[in-house]
């Protein structure tokens, strides 16, 4: 089985701190290597009033960022897994630790008894399952998403402005506004360039969509302003997806008791014209005396679900949903907090479902990005040879780099938001729905359960475009990029025609096989530049006694299928004329590709 990005980083690490004498630079390295097996962190930041905290305690589910002033609303604080539930260490500026604990009903202590400017952050444990894998990191809220620097940003979001301290993803939570004027979307860009964020780990969310305009259901128009935020920041986010935190919060977080729902359907008996009547000034439906509700009990339904939440829960119980658990899956239904089914994308678990099945994938590319800056660090004698050892391992054209191919798509993505990547528009949807979607018919904007042979097709299409952009960019940034792209096109190119293929009727044609130079392929296959996978397929090419076999397609296969192996095997021997490979090793592979590619353009269209 082939090593992932973090086990090969993992690697990597362990042998430079074995032979760093620096004890700062091998802290430095071992904890790279201790982030790659940490639960991935997850920054939630956010402007004042934006609804910043109720989102975190959804996520949580749990009632424990404090949503009114309090010392709490200005330290960074971390939510993190430990056993010892409810235990508060209070880490301080100069290496200090004090410890506390969470109140009764897991909340935080509005005052922390250490003075607040000399908190770095809060760390919390929580017995909680989901943060074995995701660590939420809650941040001060903002008056601007202004940054003046790097370090000033990490400092604001994570507590400390040090390189090696720093979350791997970000959920920014976005006032809902009519639109997004150019100021607040060149902040944003900035924003998440200087903390290292891009649309590859950064989710944009709407909050309070239910506090503007008058519209009973406040959706249609939150979905389309959240289709526009992402086209204006789809270079910057993963998604912008809309979202009212306040009853995602009480539905996960603190549902609502027995009197509370009692006083729901004391309220679902009243005339609906009153009902609304009362509704359109929370002021009146909480002071009113002629309400058969007390008071007391009304004040909290308004804390708790405001005047959309009321109004959704009065329907629903009108419907004839009664029990506690279906009301409280109704009003989460309602946030907007999950999608229905299992959507990729369009709302706050799906995008938090997509950066923990990619944790691994940021986790490396995070370790990536500080062990090349790491490997800069100035250092003498030989902690500089190892350093520089380090940075000659991490460059693109060498082994551990190619094998990082998880990685590809994200580095082009980052390049495209970045601006060293320049596309059309065409290239730029492929780029982004390769980055945001698993799924390989997703990816290639086909519907789900596409035939693999479609799938092929699209990728060898797709494939074109990105090899004429690596090629005319060849030596430069945007040149590796449009390769990154290309090697994740081959890849689904491989991996759709790799699956178990229907069985052939006998008696199948047998293309002639393709003539080759043994020498030549024996040459190449000889190179340690040359992947183990590569290899096998130059051992299928002479040992072939059909066009089909030498390619790795079961004998007898349909033209259309033999094209599109053609076609992988050329995207992936492209890739390879571009490593540092030997003037006669460079030609073999030169040759190889125009034959691949010649088969590609002889039988993709022709019929058997």
């Amino acid at each position: 089985m082939t090593a992932g990005p973090a086990e090969l980083l993992r690697g990597l690490c362990d042998a430079t701190a074995a032979k760093l004498a620096g004890a700062e630079l091998r802290e430095r390295v071992a904890q790279v290597r201790a982030d790659l097996d940490a639960p991935l962190r997850v920054a939630v930041a956010g402007a004042v009033s934006s609804g910043k905290s109720t989102l975190v305690n959804a996520l949580l589910g749990l009632p424990v960022a404090p949503v009114d002033a309090g010392e709490c609303t200005f330290v960074v604080t971390q939510y993190e897994y430990g056993e010892d539930d409810g235990l508060i260490r209070i880490e301080l500026k100069d290496g200090g630790v004090v410890h506390s604990r969470l109140l009764p009903g897991h909340r935080l202590p509005s005052e922390l008894g250490v003075d607040v400017a000399v908190i770095r952050r809060l760390r919390v444990s929580l017995n909680l399952p989901s943060l074995r894998t995701v660590t939420i990191i809650d941040t001060p809220g903002m008056n601007t998403v202004t940054a003046t620097n790097e370090r000033a940003a990490r400092s604001m979001l994570f507590g400390s402005g040090d390189e090696d301290d720093r979350a791997q993803a970000m959920i920014y939570v976005l006032r809902y506004v009519q639109k997004f004027d150019d100021t607040t979307l060149s902040e944003f860009r900035g924003l998440t360039d200087a903390c290292g964020m891009s649309c590859v780990n950064t989710l944009a969310v709407l909050g309070q969509v239910d506090r503007r305009g008058d519209e009973d259901d406040p959706w249609p128009t939150a979905r389309r302003l959240a289709a526009k935020g992402y086209q204006d920041l789809r270079t910057s986010v993963y998604d912008v997806v809309p979202v009212i935190g306040l009853l995602a919060e009480t539905a996960r977080a603190c549902p609502l008791d027995a009197e509370e729902i009692e006083a729901l359907s004391v309220l679902a008996g009243l005339d609906e014209d009153d009902l609304e009547d009362y509704l359109l000034d929370l002021e009146d439906f909480r002071t009113a005396s002629d309400l058969p509700v007390p008071a007391e009990v009304r004040r909290r339904l308004v804390e708790r679900l405001h005047r959309y939440g009321i109004a959704t829960a009065v329907e629903a119980v009108r419907n004839g949903v009664r029990d506690a658990g279906a009301l409280t899956a109704h009003l989460l239904e309602r946030s907007g907090y999950a999608s229905a089914g299992r959507a990729a994308t369009g709302s706050v678990a799906a995008g938090i479902a997509h950066f923990a099945r990619r944790a691994d994938q940021l986790k490396a590319l995070d370790a990536l990005t500080r062990l090349r800056k790491l490997a800069r660090t100035p250092a003498l004698g030989a902690d500089r040879a190892t350093l520089d050892a380090l940075a000659a391992q991490l460059d693109e054209n060498k082994p551990i780099a190619t094998a990082l191919g998880g990685l590809r798509i994200f580095a082009a993505a980052e390049a495209l938001g970045r601006g060293t990547l320049v596309l059309n528009e065409e290239m730029t949807e492929e780029l982004l729905r390769l980055s945001r979607h698993d799924d390989p018919a997703e990816q290639l904007g086909l519907p789900a359960g596409a035939p693999r042979q479609e799938i092929a097709a699209a990728a060898v299409t797709a494939s074109m475009r990105w090899r004429t952009l690596a090629m005319m960019s060849e030596g430069r940034s945007a040149g590796h990029r449009a390769r990154d792209v290309l090697t994740v096109l081959e890849d689904i190119v491989t991996a759709a025609l790799d699956e178990p293929d229907t069985p052939q009727a006998a008696g199948g044609e047998a293309l002639p096989p393709l003539r080759v130079d043994p020498a030549a392929v024996e040459a190449l296959r000889a190179s340690p530049m040359v992947p183990a996978d590569d290899r096998r397929a130059l051992e299928l090419l002479l040992s072939g006694t059909e066009l089909a076999t030498q390619l790795g397609a079961p004998p007898g296969s349909p033209r259309a299928e033999v094209a599109g192996y053609a076609a992988a095997l050329g995207a992936r021997f492209r890739t390879l004329t571009h490593r540092p490979l030997s003037l006669r090793q460079r030609r073999a592979a030169e040759t190889l590709c125009e034959a691949y590619e010649t088969v590609w353009s002889r039988y993709h269209q022709e019929q058997p």
